[in-house]
C-alpha cells in the first residue's frame, strides 16, 4: 500500500524530519503533538489544563486533515512529566471523546520535546 504524508497548517509544523500523519489505507498514525500554538509555534504559556486542551486541538486538527475526527481515534498515547496531572487528562479527555474511548496508554516520562509537560499521538481508523 501507498503511504500519503498528511499535513495541515491548523497543528504546528513537524519540528524534526517527520510527518503530522502518515496514512496507509483506512489507517492513520498520527505523530506526537506538544502544546505549540500552530500560528506562532511558541509553546503554550499556561497551565497544565490549558496545555492539555491544546494538544488536543492539535490533534483534532491532524485528524480533520486526514478526512476524519477525534471519533475515529482508536488508540492515544499520552506522554506526561507528571503523572500527577493524569486526573486532569481524564477529566479533559472526557470533553474531546465519546463512548466508546479508544484505547489509551499514559506513560510517566522524564522529558519531552521543547520543554512539554505533555504529549500525545494516535492511531485513527477511518
Amino acid at each position: 500500500m501507498e503511504r500519503e504524508s498528511i499535513n495541515t497548517a491548523n497543528a504546528p509544523a513537524a519540528i524534526g524530519p517527520y510527518s503530522q500523519a502518515i496514512r496507509i489505507g483506512e489507517t492513520v498514525y498520527l505523530s506526537g503533538q506538544v502544546p505549540l500554538v500552530p500560528e506562532t509555534m511558541e509553546m503554550l504559556d499556561g497551565d497544565i489544563e490549558a496545555c492539555i486542551h491544546q494538544v488536543f486541538k492539535n490533534l483534532k486538527a491532524v485528524c480533520e486533515a486526514a478526512g476524519g475526527s477525534l471519533d475515529n481515534i482508536v488508540k492515544l498515547n499520552v506522554f506526561l512529566t507528571d503523572l500527577a496531572c493524569f486526573d486532569n487528562v481524564n477529566k479533559i479527555m472526557d470533553a474531546y471523546f465519546s463512548k466508546p474511548y479508544p484505547a489509551r496508554a499514559a506513560v510517566g516520562v522524564a522529558a519531552l520535546p521543547k520543554g512539554a509537560e505533555v504529549e500525545m499521538d494516535a492511531i485513527l481508523v477511518l
